[in-house]
């Protein structure tokens, strides 16, 4: 057969380059099967044929071919290809890949660890370094509440006595009356600034501390009442029906909790309305202490008014034992559950999700609470604002989503031993802890309200 082109009918050079039919513009692979035999056609002739062709309208084209002889099959389902798309369509043995490679993600970030037995706590460089640094502080305040006060005693002759080589006038100061004062207000102020921690971090409530749900106004009604009906003015140390005051301290504070736990249980029970029931019960407890101070005579209105303003003049070793015993066992105890913690800060929805059971870690995170706040307010009276303070401060300085459990507990460590050397030293008379407390915890109330407030409105 000879090399003569294929001809669709009538169809003009210019419209073969436009679109339609033309065996120049063809590609090899659309030819039919009549030019299978056909001499292969030269590019660059057809290139230079198909450059001179002039643009012919559509709408011309189409009234040009409406009379035109039917094309086979072959040729009508031939696209118009040119020569540089043709050759760029057989792809070489050089061709570059359509797209390039997705650059590889980046590994996720390692948390750093400490693992103590079976307990894995996650820690960040800088809450661990902040930690670190509160526990030095906490120690270097010990040292200096011990050193300072009516008889300075220096460094050295505090760790001789420590050691047993005191004589004996440093071991009656050393021993018998401030170390037993500074170790009740540093496991006070630990216990106050964990019990704080747990009940924002549970509560999702920057706000929130153990007072909100009748804590310390049931250990008040149920102290005030042992010093009353226990034997009057002395009876700080009396008893109610052979249990001293811390124990019905105590016992106040738990059953308060009781109460306001079951009057907001709807199938379970939710930060805010625990909140709420919380503030009513509290409300009606401290009536019943104000009628209590009100009927008392005026020596004993005035001993019960010294301990709920939260002191720690009367602290000796019997007060010590039990608050140690408490720390001991309850601290580790909040910091084995800081994971769960962290996970029920997300939210309930997500808390569920992941297979926490809410409810139940809900009541163990307050039970904690509650034991926690007890202690220290058997051992001490209610200091206000150690709760509160110690765990935004923690937070702020850590960096932290949540206030760190163990930094807000040495935070009010610091804060407790801070403010009971300053009452013991800075004024002429023994100013009760609880004052103090309450002179640097409120201005920063004051702070986080109206910045909470900016937040809020920008």
């Amino acid at each position: 057969m000879g090399a003569e082109p294929v001809s669709a009918g009538p169809v003009s050079a210019g419209s073969a380059s436009a679109g339609s039919v033309s065996a120049e513009a063809a590609n090899a692979g659309s030819i039919g099967a009549e030019t299978a035999d056909a001499q292969p056609v030269d590019a660059r002739s057809v290139n230079a044929k198909t450059a001179n062709a002039q643009p012919v309208d559509a709408r011309s084209v189409s009234a040009e071919t409406a009379d035109a002889q039917p094309v086979s099959a072959e040729t009508v389902h031939a696209q118009p290809v040119s020569a540089s798309s043709a050759s760029a369509a057989r792809p070489g043995p050089s061709a570059a890949p359509a797209t390039a490679a997705a650059p590889a993600a980046a590994p996720p970030p390692v948390r750093r660890g400490v693992l103590v037995g079976p307990l894995g706590l996650a820690w960040r460089p800088r809450v661990l370094l902040v930690t670190c640094a509160a526990l030095l502080l906490a120690l270097a305040l010990v040292v200096t509440a011990i050193a300072v006060g009516g008889a300075r005693v220096g460094v050295v002759d505090i760790l001789r006595t420590l050691a047993g080589h005191g004589d004996a006038l440093d071991r009656l100061i050393v021993l018998q009356l401030r170390l037993p004062r500074v170790l009740a207000g540093a496991l006070v102020g630990l216990a106050l600034g964990v019990a704080g921690a747990l009940m924002q971090t549970v509560t999702r409530n920057p706000l929130a501390t153990p007072d909100v749900i009748g804590v310390s106004s049931g250990a008040s009604l149920g102290a005030v009442a042992a010093m009353l009906i226990g034997g009057g003015a002395e009876s700080v140390g009396g008893t109610l029906l052979g249990a001293g005051v811390p124990a019905v301290a105590a016992l106040g504070a738990i059953l308060a909790t009781a109460l306001v736990y079951g009057l907001g249980w709807r199938g379970g029970v939710q930060s805010y309305r625990l909140v709420l029931v919380g503030i009513g019960v509290g409300a009606m407890l401290d009536a019943g202490t104000s009628y209590l101070l009100v009927r008392a005579r005026v020596t004993q209105a005035t001993a019960a008014a010294e301990w709920l303003v939260g002191s720690l003049s009367g602290a000796s070793w019997d007060t010590v034992r039990p608050l140690l015993y408490g720390v001991v066992v309850l601290v580790p105890l909040a910091l084995a559950g800081s994971a769960a913690l962290a996970v029920s800060h997300l939210g309930d929805e997500i808390a569920q999700g992941v297979g926490l059971p809410v409810q139940l870690h809900r009541l163990a995170v307050i039970a904690l609470t509650v034991l926690l706040t007890a202690a220290s307010v058997a051992a001490a009276g209610p200091i206000g604002f150690v709760a509160f303070v110690a765990p935004q401060i923690a937070l702020r300085t850590a960096g932290a989503t949540r206030p760190p459990l163990l930094l807000s507990g040495l935070t009010g460590t610091c804060l407790t031993l801070l403010a009971d050397t300053l009452a013991r030293t800075a004024f002429p008379w023994d100013v009760p802890v609880g004052i103090v407390t309450t002179v640097i915890g409120a201005p920063y109330l004051i702070w986080l309200l109206v910045r909470n407030r900016k937040e809020m409105t920008t």
